[in-house]
């Protein structure tokens, strides 16, 4: 497996691509397969057994829900 770069990367979409891309992540685990998403021009694949978590921050007056999917590079 060759390496990959260490990456943080926060890509910020307007709201009708960002509800697409929920949808097709909705559709990819109601069906039980991974989810390919392209996120500042690297191609990302999930798989389906990715552990899923919600997380909310707040400091000061901002608010934040983030949605991670976390999973072991095979």
């Amino acid at each position: 497996m060759a390496d990959k770069t260490d990456r943080d990367i926060e890509k910020h979409y307007p709201t009708a691509e960002f509800v697409a891309k929920l949808r097709r992540l909705a559709d990819a685990l109601e069906k039980g397969e991974r989810f390919n998403i392209q996120v500042a021009g690297e191609r990302i694949y999930v798989p389906a057994d990715a552990k899923f978590s919600i997380e909310h921050e707040r400091e000061g007056d901002e608010e934040e829900i983030e949605f991670q999917l976390k999973w072991i590079r095979k």
